[in-house]
């Protein structure tokens, strides 16, 4: 029987760099004239959980199934731990997978789908019965074992998936937006399960996803891909604190862009508004840029006339969201402008804040990120 080991977490000066398991080096892949994945590398530490999120059409689905072997590559090279499988079958690949569809075996029983991979590798019965009690111990379907797909909910075929792709021991797990056919609450719920599970065993996983919000929580590293190519990796708290790109910006959480000209160091000219901004670095007066804010960084509380980037605005309209509303804010200088600000429920009430109401406000000078006008590059 496999050991299961847990994974704890060290301090963060313990903790060493993992050792890369999966390499991928200049991958391209082409559909007649249509460049699904453009030049692609990238890295994923040992027991690592990394999410590739973009949305439909980025590539994120076909360099999960090149690194499968479920499709080939036209150019470049791919290495699971350490060894260049580039041309090997999926078989020879050492993964396992769990697709969007689940794809299990109506005509199985659950003991019998997760046992179908080390049947078909000749273990012997013994081995395999409690390889798949451990598996359905672990993804909670101790009594589901003698029934079938159809007779389970959609959350309990996902876990089976699960333990099917964990029963040969894979140095690398593959996740085909393992969630998004399940509802709102379920899905919380097992992506919160997986994470668990992936750290307990400490498996090297992939995750395909379009969902932001399930990336953020789940992974230790994201890859933003768009067009077939890379934006930007990095740590959930990096990629949205620090967006590389108004791609990502926009992608990852909600962002106010403003368009507007540099006025002069550390000035940015938006409409009727002059604001101070920290990041403008040595691009010339007259330069046009693009400036991104947070919903939820827009200060409301305890702003004077004075603070830096105050604004005089009108609240129209103020959207109820459960446990935040959403504010529509229009500055008095600039009417024509609108700037979105996610507000507490608690500082509503407090603030006594309604449609129509008068506000000062203010857009931290050290938060407004920079970029460059008609790009997708930021700073």
């Amino acid at each position: 029987m496999d050991q299961v080991v847990r994974r704890t977490e060290p301090s963060a000066a313990a903790v060493p760099p993992p050792s890369v398991h999966l390499r991928v080096r200049g991958v391209t892949k082409r559909f007649g004239g249509f460049a699904a994945l453009d030049d692609v590398s990238l890295e994923v530490g040992s027991g690592r959980l990394v999410c590739f999120l973009g949305p439909s059409g980025c590539g994120k689905t076909t360099l999960l199934r090149v690194i499968a072997g479920l499709e080939a590559q036209d150019a470049g090279t791919i290495e699971i731990g350490g060894r260049d499988v580039s041309r090997l079958p999926p078989p020879q690949r050492d993964f396992g997978i769990v697709f969007q569809s689940y794809a299990l075996f109506p005509n199985l029983t659950v003991e019998q789908n997760v046992g179908y991979g080390l049947a078909n590798r000749g273990k012997g019965r013994r081995e395999i019965a409690a390889r798949v009690a451990e598996l359905l111990a672990l993804v909670g379907l101790t009594d589901q074992g003698g029934k079938y797909p159809a007779q389970l909910s959609g959350g309990q075929q996902q876990r089976v998936a699960l333990a099917r792709a964990l029963a040969t021991s894979p140095s690398l797990l593959l996740l085909d937006e393992p969630l998004s056919a399940l509802d709102a609450r379920v899905r919380v719920r097992l992506r919160d399960e997986i994470k668990t599970l992936q750290r307990r065993l400490g498996v090297t996983t992939v995750m395909v996803t379009h969902d932001q919000e399930e990336a953020l929580a789940m992974a230790d590293r994201i890859i933003v891909m768009n067009g077939g190519r890379i934006e930007q990796t990095g740590t959930p708290a990096e990629i949205y604190a620090r967006p590389a790109s108004a791609f990502v910006a926009r992608f990852v959480g909600e962002m106010n862009m403003l368009d507007g000209v540099v006025a002069g160091p550390g000035r940015v000219r938006i409409a009727g508004l002059v604001l101070a901004c920290a990041g403008l670095g040595t691009r010339p007066v007259g330069a046009r840029v693009r400036l991104g804010l947070r919903p939820e960084e827009v200060r409301i509380r305890g702003v004077s006339a004075d603070a830096p980037n105050a604004l005089a605005v009108s609240v129209d309209p103020l959207d109820f969201l459960g446990p935040f509303c959403r504010a529509t804010l229009h500055p008095v200088a600039a009417p024509g402008l609108a700037i979105q600000a996610d507000l507490s429920a608690n500082a509503v009430r407090d603030l006594g804040i309604r449609e129509g109401q008068a506000l000062t406000v203010a857009l931290p000078p050290e938060l407004l990120r920079v970029f460059d006008a008609g790009t997708e590059e930021g700073s």
